[in-house]
């Protein structure tokens, strides 16, 4: 039989290694989580593709997602990824991503680990969408939403309630790979 995927990776070889490996998988590691935030923020506006492309030159960029690094980036460090031709050189986004490092660092003192504080938004399990077609897949959710609401008012940035959906899918929270897709029943 012939193995169905789900049709958002296209023909594209990284993105379908990407959703065959890690969309979905939950993460429970704080280093991985920042990697998903980090690149869910600078996806805003762009497309996943985009960003996904680039993810190896993010990585070298932001200390191979060293979020207690990156919280250390000063303004001549920010400068320095102003003129990074690898990365999306948006300096809100930048800023938002050194600004994010310094809030994760507050919440574990609080939660700690992240992963305990963004999966309590899911009460600690994997939601499943059961999603027979693309066109069933939300931009934002409940939940969503309540980490976005959270986030916001902890001080992180780019935290919108469709780039937490990201995020949660992303990092294994919600399960939105079809019910028809051999990644679905890997959790």
């Amino acid at each position: 039989m012939a193995r169905k995927n789900c049709t958002w990776p296209g023909d594209d070889p990284l993105m379908i290694r990407y959703h065959d490996e890690e969309w979905g998988v939950p993460v429970h590691d704080d280093r991985k989580l920042f990697e998903f935030l980090v690149l869910d923020a600078f996806q805003a506006g762009l497309s996943w593709k985009t960003v996904l492309h680039k993810r190896e030159a993010f990585r070298k960029a932001f200390a191979a997602f060293d979020y207690k690094k990156v919280a250390r980036f000063d303004e001549a460090r920010l400068e320095e990824l102003m003129q990074d031709t690898g990365i999306i050189r948006n300096r809100l986004k930048i800023k938002g991503s050194i600004t994010n490092a310094q809030m994760l660092l507050k919440v574990q003192k609080e939660f700690s680990s992240f992963a305990a504080y963004v999966w309590q938004f899911t009460g600690g399990k994997t939601l499943d969408g059961k999603r027979k077609e693309t066109g069933e897949i939300p931009a934002t959710s409940p939940e969503s939403d309540a980490m976005s609401l959270d986030l916001r008012s902890r001080g992180f940035k780019f935290v919108g309630s469709t780039i937490c959906y990201a995020f949660m899918q992303a990092a294994g929270m919600i399960n939105d790979h079809l019910t028809t897709c051999s990644c679905y029943r890997r959790q």
